[in-house]
């Protein structure tokens, strides 16, 4: 597999921009664009595949509506992502929960404007008694959204907040109209990341090939000697 490894920054993008790059293999946070196809994850060098379903083909597993169900008294909103003093609070102890890599700031990963710079970001919160319990970040482009970051709170683990952003950042996606949804990346090795590798209707990027569905009994590792 030849290796790719690519960066590049940009203040703004269009929604028709953020498309092609999203289809491309790109992802941001903030105004640095990146990607990838090899990683290095738990001592084991593996491919990395960027994951995006088919909205149209779109349903729901029957755990996924576990979950939908169990957060049922939890109140949801969409509005313009933006820097708050809860946001802020939620990030530090949510950051706690990784022993190493560490991130140091909700600014690593999006604009000090991220409502607008590089493009339309909206927040997806999740809200017990008015109090911020979980929040995702979406990017809106013309076709397709683009998850960004999400993060919850330690203490309520159970409740499967990041899979119930997910399931909303889905469900608004499809609600305005887009084709797509970019889930981010996962490897080909077992990764906290493997729990994208369940949503329906799921595509992979074949580096150098184009977007693939996966089919039943798909072997995450044929996807290093690809390309």
């Amino acid at each position: 597999m030849r290796p790719v490894a690519e960066e590049f920054a940009a203040e703004a993008v269009s929604p028709a921009e953020l498309d092609a790059l999203l289809a491309a293999g790109w992802r941001h946070f903030g105004t640095d664009f990146f990607r990838y196809n090899v990683a290095l994850h738990g001592g084991v060098i593996c491919g990395v595949l960027p994951l995006r379903v088919r909205l149209a083909d779109f349903a729901p597993t029957k755990s996924q509506r576990r979950v939908l169900r169990r957060n049922a008294d939890l109140e949801m909103r969409i509005g313009p992502a933006a820097h708050t003093a809860e946001t802020d609070a939620l990030f530090a102890r949510h950051r706690e929960r990784f022993a190493e890599n560490r991130p140091d700031s909700l600014r690593d990963f999006l604009s000090a404007e991220p409502a607008r710079v590089p493009g339309e970001c909206v927040a997806v919160e999740v809200r017990a008694a008015g109090v911020l319990r979980a929040v995702s970040f979406l990017d809106l482009g013309a076709e397709s959204a683009s998850s960004v970051y999400a993060m919850f709170e330690p203490d309520e683990a159970a409740r499967s907040l990041g899979v119930l952003t997910m399931l909303r950042e889905i469900e608004h996606a499809r609600a305005v109209g887009k084709r797509f949804y970019y889930a981010g990346y996962a490897y080909t090795v077992p990764s906290a990341y493997d729990y994208k590798k369940r949503l329906p209707a799921l595509e992979a990027l074949d580096w150098g090939h184009g977007w693939r569905p996966l089919p039943a009994g798909f072997t995450w590792a044929r996807a290093l000697t690809a390309g």
